[in-house]
């Protein structure tokens, strides 16, 4: 399977332009630390980087919970502390869930434009 996807890779390179080939390459599949650093580009970039301080925010106001919930003795302190530290733990999660959800974003809109980069190869072709 590996060699007839390359194979098809290689036809689809040898029909495009120099400049296409280059923009095709650049599709390729990336790793972990490749898409977060994707998310980093493009329009939304401040959103993640005001995200990403959020989370750090909300991660050191939730280890600063758990220490006070060990710190106290009083029922009604430990329910308070112990609620505080449910609701930044549970920040902390539905920030990096959405994090996680545009790096899948971005690598459906990479995978996108592969096919439409195909499609107009394939046309071009006919």
């Amino acid at each position: 399977m590996k060699t007839n996807m390359e194979d098809i890779d290689q036809l689809i390179k040898d029909t495009l332009t120099q400049e296409e080939a280059k923009f095709y390459d650049s599709l390729e599949e990336q790793n972990v630390l490749g898409m977060i650093w994707g998310l980093f580009r493009g329009k939304n970039k401040w959103i993640l980087i005001l995200m990403n301080i959020m989370t750090l925010l909300f991660f050191g106001l939730f280890v600063y919970c758990v220490v006070q919930f060990f710190d106290t003795t009083e029922t009604n302190e430990l329910i308070k502390w112990g609620l505080g530290s449910l609701v930044f733990l549970l920040g902390v999660s539905m920030l990096k869930v959405f994090a996680w959800m545009q790096m899948d974003k971005n690598a459906l809109i990479r995978e996108i434009k592969r096919l439409e980069l195909q499609v107009s190869s394939l046309s071009g072709k006919l």
